[in-house]
């Protein structure tokens, strides 16, 4: 029962802290004035699909957490966790995407270490990172373009 517990309060804490961050952070009539390329997706998109990603990402948490070795690990997977948090209010509060770029970089490498680092000792914890890598490449591509389009 511990386990599913540490899994579940993982969970909530990892949605939580991600919808807290969207909603003090919203991104308003600055964001929609930007240029921005034609693969941006729409607005909706966005919460659904972070919202996915922190339960995988609570998952991944939880598995690591119960892990023999895991300081490594759970040290990654914590400066990967605080550069997602500082990301929103350096893009959306600060209004500045420049210093979202230099956020979101590190922060995509420290998610591919993550799964680098989890690949043997917990397969499920890295596949569990797989998409989200994809997403912040993504993000991390579309706020290259937003830098350079403004």
């Amino acid at each position: 029962m511990g386990k599913i517990l540490t899994c579940a309060f993982f969970i909530v804490t990892c949605v939580a802290i991600g919808a807290l961050s969207s909603y003090a952070n919203t991104p308003g009539e600055w964001y929609q004035s930007l240029n921005k390329p034609f693969f941006n997706p729409p607005d909706w998109v966005f919460a659904p699909v972070w919202a996915g990603l922190y339960v995988m990402i609570g998952v991944a948490l939880s598995t690591t957490w119960f892990d023999e070795n895991n300081t490594g690990r759970l040290i990654v997977f914590a400066i990967q966790g605080f550069l997602n948090i500082f990301w929103s209010p350096a893009f959306f509060g600060l209004q500045s995407p420049l210093l979202g770029l230099v956020i979101i970089v590190p922060m995509l490498a420290f998610i591919l270490l993550f799964i680098v680092m989890s690949w043997r000792p917990n397969r499920q914890a890295a596949w569990l990172f797989v998409p989200y890598a994809f997403w912040v490449a993504f993000a991390a591509v579309l706020n290259l373009s937003i830098v350079l389009l403004n």
